[in-house]
């Protein structure tokens, strides 16, 4: 495949663009509420447009395409479908919770709810999680795509892509991470049209790709399925939509730094939109390299770049490669942020520099970002390990996810629920987990998520009846300075949002 000049000017100029717009944009930021949360300035379209760029990396590209190339087909869709209702339940009940305590992160909820433990045990997982697992996966598949197609040695890719998105992020903090996002979300959603369309045309149109594939176009799958049987449906898959859109930080920043809350609710009402029809260009292509080159293809995470290769005109490769360069920035860059503001708001100023001015916190998150760029980089390989980037980023999500999602609705739903009934969860989450996945192998993971948190849940209840809150917990207002007037039409778009999800499940059942 020939890389040629019009492929270098639009991935040049896509580039110029979203470092100088991101650093630009953020020349102001001073303060910790400015570099972390953007000054709690973003409005719906920012907020909708970053929640699906960080979202949506070469995991998905890579992964996701991937894993409907092979056993899980359409179906695996349900991850962005069940995500677009869980982005409605997070817009209308969590999101106006979140905002009335004005909080910085995620972990921080749960020193309001709980205490300073839980909050500390949730802080070091996710950091731990993002550093291994998330960082390492988004930079590995990165640098995957990137040789697929234009044949860049893993290591170095893995070093450019880190580099380049460690820069303005250092700098610029999340307000530089959301307008970087905006731009590349755009690219994002263009070039992924673009491949689908294109794709279309080769197998034949969209009635034929439909006709043709129809074995793989089922959402419900048997209950002895791998990777997603129908049971999962019930429960499990909610589990990990429900802590990657409610409860991770990675994704609720960009909602605790709305505006008001009504911006707020905008944009991830915007966001679940845009989450039903990621599956028409990540999941369809995939479906249609199997098609086009099955026989030619041996790993289902060379699908999506292998169609890339052998499809797009010179030219639209460099569209393309934009749009994938500028997934996996705006992943690393989200993450990157969202870990240096957990590290230097839960563990550093929370322990030991409970004192730190705005600045003294703001270079603290700067050299975080650094340090944790570089580990990224050197951690980036180990996903290579495993089969399957996305189900591999799922299934280790599933040592967390669990713990985290039980201890903050129990926290919600159960008022005299106890700090001690919220640390033995989150303690004992990872080890049922892992016992699950050893003893039982032959399980859906999904499925285990599932069983795990409903263990939980048994044991925070049983912890909390033994030895009840003295008093108990209300929800309190920390932010009079933020206007939490609900959005009038939140509720009657998410329906809308409900509706369309129901209708895709019945369409494609």
């Amino acid at each position: 495949m020939a890389w040629t000049l019009w492929d270098s000017l639009s991935f040049v100029l896509f580039l110029v663009a979203v470092v100088s717009v991101s650093l630009y944009v953020s020349r102001r930021e001073h303060s910790a509420k400015d570099y972390f949360l953007a000054g709690r300035s973003l409005t719906w379209p920012l907020i909708g447009f970053s929640l699906i760029a960080s979202n949506i990396s070469t995991e998905h590209f890579v992964g996701m395409a991937g894993s409907s190339f092979g056993q899980a087909g359409l179906a695996i869709a349900s991850y962005e479908w069940v995500g677009a209702a869980t982005l409605v339940f997070v817009a209308l009940v969590l999101l106006p919770r979140f905002l009335r305590l004005g909080i910085y992160t995620m972990p921080e909820f749960l020193e309001y709810r709980y205490g300073p433990i839980p909050r500390t045990i949730m802080a070091v997982y996710m950091l731990v999680a993002y550093v291994g697992v998330a960082i390492a996966a988004v930079l590995y598949s990165g640098a995957i795509g990137l040789k697929a197609i234009f044949g860049l040695d893993l290591i170095v890719g893995i070093w450019l892509i880190g580099g380049l998105a460690g820069v303005y992020t250092i700098y610029g903090g999340l307000k530089a991470v959301v307008w970087s996002d905006l731009l590349q979300g755009l690219a994002l959603l263009v070039g992924g049209a673009t491949v689908t369309i294109i794709g279309l045309r080769h197998v034949g149109g969209l009635s034929a790709f439909l006709d043709s594939n129809a074995a793989k176009l089922h959402m419900v799958l048997p209950s002895n399925h791998p990777e997603l049987p129908w049971t999962a449906l019930l429960l499990g898959i909610w589990i990990p939509n429900l802590f990657y859109w409610g409860f991770n930080q990675f994704i609720t920043q960009r909602t605790l730094a709305a505006k008001t809350l009504a911006q707020g609710q905008r944009g991830i009402i915007l966001a679940a939109s845009l989450k039903l029809l990621i599956p028409f260009i990540v999941v369809f292509p995939g479906i249609m390299a199997f098609q086009l080159f099955g026989s030619e293809i041996e790993n289902g995470d060379q699908a999506y770049p292998i169609l890339i290769a052998r499809l797009l005109p010179s030219g639209l490769r460099g569209l393309l490669f934009a749009a994938l360069f500028g997934a996996v920035m705006s992943s690393l860059d989200s993450m990157l942020n969202s870990a240096s503001t957990i590290y230097t708001m839960d563990i550093v100023k929370r322990w030991f520099r409970s004192g730190a001015t705005p600045s003294e916190l703001v270079r603290t998150g700067r050299v975080t970002t650094a340090t944790l760029a570089v580990v990224g980089c050197l951690l980036a390989p180990l996903p290579g390990r495993f089969e399957g980037v996305f189900q591999y980023i799922q299934l280790v999500w599933g040592f967390i996810s669990p713990g985290v999602v039980t201890v903050f609705l129990i926290g919600l739903l159960v008022p005299r629920a106890t700090a001690t009934a919220a640390t033995t969860a989150l303690l004992l989450g990872v080890p049922i987990y892992a016992f699950l996945l050893w003893w039982f192998p032959e399980v859906a993971f999904l499925n285990h998520m599932a069983i795990t948190a409903g263990i939980l849940t048994i044991i925070m209840l049983a912890v909390t009846a033994v030895s009840p809150r003295a008093v108990s917990w209300r929800l309190v207002s920390a932010t009079p300075h933020i206007d939490l007037t609900p959005d009038p039409t939140a509720r009657g778009l998410g329906v809308v949002v409900l509706a369309a999800t129901v209708g895709l499940y019945v369409t494609f059942w």
